[in-house]
C-alpha cells in the first residue's frame, strides 16, 4: 500500500514538472493596451464630430467643455475622472446614458465615433485601426491620462 502511495507521489510529481515546464515555454500574454497605442483613426474622429455635434454638444459643450448640467468632456476634471479605468468603461457609459433625452439611441458605431471624437480632442495619439465596437474589447483598453513611457523619457 505504502508502494501504491509512493508511486502516486512519483507520478504527480512528474507531471507537475512537466506542466510548469510546458508553461514556462508559453508566450507571455501581450501587455494590455493604453489610449496611448493609437486605437481608433482620423478618420473615425472626423466622423464622430459632426455626430457629436448633434447628439452631445447641446449638453457639453461645442468644445467638450461641458454645460450647466453635464461634465466636460476633456481636460483635468475628465481625464482624472477616468484615469485608470477602461475605454470599455466610457464606451458603456456613452452607450446607456447618453443622449440624455433619449439613452441608448445611438447605435455602436455612432458611439465609438464619439469616442474616437473625443479622445482625438484630449490629444490622445490616432493610429491605424478603428475604435471596437464591443465593451468587451474596449475594456482591454486602459485609460490613462498621463503617457508613462513619455514620463519616464524626461524623469531621467
Amino acid at each position: 500500500m505504502n508502494f501504491l502511495r509512493l508511486g502516486s507521489t512519483v507520478t504527480l510529481s512528474c507531471a507537475l514538472f512537466l506542466l510548469s515546464s510546458v508553461r514556462a515555454q508559453e508566450p507571455a500574454a501581450p501587455a494590455a493596451r493604453s489610449v496611448w497605442d493609437g486605437v481608433y483613426t482620423e478618420d473615425q474622429a472626423k466622423r464622430g464630430e459632426p455626430v457629436y455635434h448633434k447628439e452631445c454638444a447641446a449638453c457639453h459643450g461645442d468644445q467638450l467643455t461641458g454645460g450647466e448640467s453635464a461634465p466636460p468632456l476633456t481636460g483635468g476634471a475628465f481625464l482624472s475622472n477616468w484615469n485608470g479605468l477602461t475605454l470599455g468603461d466610457l464606451f458603456d457609459r456613452i452607450r446607456k446614458t447618453m443622449p440624455q433625452t433619449n439613452p441608448g439611441r445611438l447605435t455602436r458605431q455612432q458611439d465609438a465615433d464619439i469616442l474616437a471624437f473625443m479622445l482625438s480632442r484630449n490629444k490622445f495619439p490616432s493610429g491605424k485601426t478603428e475604435l471596437y465596437r464591443q465593451s468587451e474589447m474596449l475594456k482591454e483598453i486602459r485609460f490613462e491620462s498621463e503617457n508613462r513611457l513619455r514620463k519616464n523619457d524626461f524623469s531621467g
